[in-house]
């Protein structure tokens, strides 16, 4: 075992010989969009982005389904099918999958990659002097409620769904080419939540720009309205103490820093003379801030 949860990195990883490691992970979760096709695709590229994440290249798939018998199987139908798209579009096979009656709709997958040993790319080697890369706009947690409340405008929600249902494959490619020392994947624990797992592991401080970090559209006014789920509260309580945030840092701007995300961007932490090539390769990649040495809090929000 090269990688485990003792790091909560994202995916695990287990040496097979001298130039090749398994990388494995499992996600899934509740519908996030009115079209189940979409919502295949945001589940398949939310899985995938565990792999990505660690420098790895996905190549089979389980899926997992939670579906009512008493509902439309044309509906699961079309779940099905966009994550298949979503897994065709990125090379993967899907070799089968799991499905139990459950109340409530789920869908996910079980993915497995393979990667070189020597090129793993953990949360847990950021180094100071290094600079933060993040590649996609934060957001999609309020905006997901905002669908569910029938008040997230149709161009929000339209670029929610591009977002999420943007495969993470191009910038893992171009993070292995600049040799990034750390990333992770934003997810469920919202940038803070997964900023504050990296400077954990790699035992640094995060400095993140709060006013360069990219929002999605309407997500401050969104949450100044409660589209909160129960990830803020939640992802407060996980990082705790840890992290220090400025005054000047508008109590919605906190929340969107902590808004749990789905099939969110990476989280690249590299050279800074290397950030530029990110930067021009990676379609709406942004610098938010840099690692500084281990001080008195693992994250400073200024």
């Amino acid at each position: 075992m090269l990688v485990g949860y003792d790091k909560a990195d994202d995916a695990g990883v287990f040496r097979l010989g001298a130039n090749v490691a398994l990388v494995q992970t499992v996600d899934f979760f509740t519908p996030v969009a009115d079209d189940p096709e979409i919502y295949g695709r945001v589940a398949a590229n939310n899985a995938l982005n565990d792999i990505y994440a660690m420098g790895g290249k996905p190549i089979t798939a389980l899926s997992i389904v939670c579906y009512p018998q008493k509902e439309d199987w044309d509906v699961l139908r079309q779940i099905l099918l966009g994550g298949q798209m979503a897994m065709n579009e990125a090379g993967v096979v899907v070799l089968g999958g799991h499905s139990i009656d459950d109340a409530e709709i789920k869908f996910g997958y079980a993915v497995t990659g393979l990667i070189n040993p020597e090129r793993v790319v953990t949360n847990a080697n950021a180094q100071p002097g290094d600079v933060l890369v993040l590649t996609k706009p934060i957001g999609t947690g309020a905006i997901s409620t905002g669908i569910k409340r029938g008040i997230a405008r149709p161009e929000t929600v339209e670029a929610a769904m591009r977002v999420m249902t943007t495969s993470a494959a191009t910038a893992s490619e171009v993070m292995q080419e600049v040799e990034a020392h750390a990333c992770t994947d934003v997810t469920g624990f919202g940038l803070l939540g997964h900023a504050y797992e990296m400077a954990r592991a790699s035992e640094v401080c995060l400095v993140i720009e709060a006013a360069r970090v990219p929002l999605l559209p309407d997500v401050l006014e969104l949450i100044a309205q409660g589209m909160l789920t129960r990830g803020d509260k939640n992802n407060r309580e996980y990082v705790g103490d840890t992290v220090e945030i400025a005054e000047s840092v508008s109590r919605e701007l906190q929340s969107a820093l902590f808004d749990p995300q789905t099939a969110g961007g990476l989280l690249i932490s590299v050279e800074r003379s290397k950030a530029e090539i990110l930067i021009d390769k990676i379609d709406g990649a942004v610098i938010i801030g840099e690692v500084q040495s281990k001080s008195g809090h693992l994250i400073q929000v200024v």
